[in-house]
């Protein structure tokens, strides 16, 4: 038994070397965030993963939201959430809790998780290098940022001393405004500007499903030019349709490739990245 186990390790790791060779010195960003954050477990997982594909080489960029924690610590100070479209109507009271959370308890949560499980990171808000400036997207909405302008060289920096960038999505305007922002947006547009060979999206579900309902029905991969039809036929509907609309932008902005996989699988992105089968589904032009 102990030999099958052994030969089945091995199968494991000569399947994964051409992907680690695919990879080494290629850019991956990947966006977390979400219900996918909340369990302690996978979440430390999730970093000893990250961990382990810079030491084989692969350049990583976290993007985190922090919705769940958002709205945890407004219910303490006693405000409520508000939502229009799956947006956060945001006060000025509101961006100031975003700010605080997002830039400051998350991100540093995040940074020592991946220096306890053995990496080097550091933590960037949109604000800092002015790596994301924004406008008011919606008056109605207040503090919600549409992005303007990225400047990813402080992120270019980091990757070349051997640091894993960790970025909040918070950003700010010329005025000194901050505001709070779609992370997928900001992860897709992030991902465009570095050219990167992937992004990979971490969330509560396997994927894309023809069925809702049924797990099995995952579609692996779907072309950008698909989309408009999975929508029209209610495939990709709610939630999923900004999800997958971000998805296809960074396909536009230069990504080659784009992974929505089930952040609530243990080892989710070693086997979307590093194996044959794969575990999601991949958005790609066309």
């Amino acid at each position: 038994m102990e030999t099958l186990q052994q030969a089945e390790k091995a199968n494991v790791l000569v399947e994964a070397l051409p992907y680690i060779r695919k990879y080494a010195g290629q850019i991956v960003v990947i966006k977390y965030g979400g219900n996918a954050m909340i369990n302690q477990d996978l979440k430390q997982a999730v970093m000893s993963d990250i961990v382990l594909m810079t030491q084989n080489g692969v350049r990583v960029v976290l993007v985190h939201g922090g919705g769940p924690e958002i709205t945890q610590m407004l219910e303490k100070i006693g405000k409520k959430s508000e939502f229009v479209n799956g947006l956060r109507v945001t006060d000025k009271e509101t961006v100031e809790v975003v700010e605080m959370v997002l830039a400051g308890k998350v991100n540093k949560t995040l940074v020592n998780l991946l220096q306890t499980a053995g990496g080097k990171a550091i933590g960037l808000s949109g604000m800092d290098g002015n790596l994301i400036q924004a406008k008011m997207k919606d008056a109605a909405l207040g503090y919600v940022g549409e992005i303007t302008k990225v400047n990813v060289q402080p992120v270019l920096d980091l990757l070349d001393l051997g640091y894993i960038p960790v970025i909040s999505t918070v950003g700010c305007d010329d005025a000194g405004n901050f505001y709070n922002i779609n992370a997928d947006t900001v992860a897709a547009k992030i991902a465009g500007e570095l050219k990167a060979e992937c992004l990979m999206t971490l969330t509560d579900i396997a994927g894309i499903l023809e069925d809702k309902e049924d797990p099995q029905t995952l579609i692996s991969e779907i072309k950008t030019s698909q989309v408009p039809a999975y929508v029209s036929d209610g495939i990709i509907s709610g939630g999923m349709i900004p999800k997958v609309e971000s998805c296809v932008q960074a396909v536009e902005w230069g990504v080659k490739k784009v992974f929505i996989i089930d952040g609530r699988v243990m080892h989710s992105m070693l086997l979307e990245l590093l194996t044959d089968r794969g575990m999601g589904t991949m958005v790609t032009g066309g």
